[in-house]
């Protein structure tokens, strides 16, 4: 059993077991009124949330986290990884496997004893880490066993963060600044992108210091000089900038997991294509900032961005979602997103990323972003770095 007071050094379990109680609670409640008698989580943001183990022992075969009304929660794990999970994670009561062919069998078993094996059980069907080929396994084993799809219960439980949460992305924010304020300053002609990516998290480690590695900088920092702010998630090469040619960066720093990202762009000198495109990204910012408040959809959130591109004419620029839900699991599929038809409801607690990206005539992808809390009076930036052009 993790102990989550004197031992969270050694455990790296982040909160006390408090924090995943109320999780736990909130989760049941929606468990019960989706009308399910249980749920398996499989996906890794989703285990981490719910219990500090990361999942990263998964990828051999499913971790199942099995939630049940009215119980303690249940771990399946391979039997390599028990320790492992028992020391990374709260949950007391744990069941093993050994190999792959074991895994829904040995489910299947504890769903049996539970009396599940003909009940409603809602699985993340649309989630990573979770085959079908594994689905179908278990209903082998348990031929009466009613699945169904439950892709988006625990983003949606996730989606409001609690005061221990928030102050994760306020720190992970305070991080992500840095970076951003340490690409400006070292934006100069000659420089690579991938001597910019050296410098900034350089910085980020200085000012991390000795934390054992709870905060530093999420794995994939965009960064695109010249030509190459064409290319999409495009990592860092030995490109260097010129005068007169655009530079932009997606960066985001984690604590315990709680990623905060953002998007910000610099011109050095000139360059009026971009530059034009980045002046009507802010107009768009400041209209999807605005359209922020509990209660609103995220259709509506979405389309109060959009009205400023008809007004503008060029519609063309914009070719994705207008944002999405972050927090430990915000690269799990099934999170609320900002787009057309999304029918969600914005509630007070939940953050944010709008990375308004739009791309001009030529290709070059360019603009700003928002991270954002949901107030009760509006959106509360996160960043304390200005969403404007920085020239350098």
């Amino acid at each position: 059993m993790a102990t989550m007071s004197s031992a969270i050094p050694v455990t790296g379990v982040p909160f006390p077991r408090s924090e995943y109680e109320r999780r736990h609670l909130n989760l049941l409640e929606a468990v019960v009124s989706s009308g399910l008698d249980a749920l398996v989580v499989t996906a890794h943001g989703h285990l981490r949330y719910l219990s500090g183990y990361d999942g990263s022992g998964g990828y051999f075969a499913p971790f199942p986290l099995i939630i049940v009304p009215g119980r303690s929660p249940t771990f399946v794990v391979r039997q390599y990884d028990e320790q492992a999970v028992r020391s990374y994670s709260c949950i007391d009561e744990i069941i093993t496997y050994t190999y792959q062919q074991d895994f829904a069998k040995v489910s299947a078993d504890v769903l049996r004893r539970y009396g599940l094996q003909s009940k409603r059980i809602g699985f993340e069907l649309g989630c990573w880490n979770l085959a079908l080929a594994d689905v179908n396994a278990l209903q082998a084993q348990l031929p009466d066993l009613k699945v169904v799809d439950a892709t988006r219960l625990v983003s949606s439980v996730a989606a409001v963060k609690g005061d221990l949460e928030l102050k994760c992305m306020r720190d992970a924010m305070r991080m992500t600044d840095l970076a951003v304020q340490t690409f400006q300053r070292s934006l100069r002609e000659g420089v690579t992108e991938l001597e910019m990516a050296g410098t900034i998290a350089a910085a980020v480690r200085a000012e991390a210091g000795n934390r054992n590695g709870e905060i530093g900088l999420s794995p994939g920092t965009t960064i695109l000089f010249g030509e190459r702010t064409k290319l999409p998630h495009g990592p860092p090469t030995q490109h260097p900038i010129s005068k007169n040619e655009p530079a932009f960066l997606e960066v985001g720093a984690s604590k315990h997991g709680y990623t905060v990202g953002m998007v910000r762009c610099a011109v050095l000198g000139q360059h009026p294509e971009t530059e034009s495109l980045h002046t009507l990204a802010e107009e768009v910012l400041d209209a999807l900032i605005a359209a922020v408040r509990p209660g609103t959809s995220a259709e509506a959130v979405d389309a109060a961005g959009r009205a400023v591109l008809d007004r503008s004419g060029r519609r063309g620029v914009f070719r994705q979602r207008t944002g999405y839900q972050t927090g430990i699991h915000w690269t799990e599929r099934g999170d609320l997103s900002l787009e057309p038809g999304a029918e969600d409801i914005l509630k007070s607690g939940m953050t944010l990323h709008m990375p308004n990206i739009l791309c001009s005539e030529n290709g070059y992808l360019f603009g700003s972003g928002a991270h954002v809390l949901v107030t009760e009076g509006g959106a509360e930036l996160l960043s304390q770095t200005p969403p404007r052009l920085y020239r350098a």
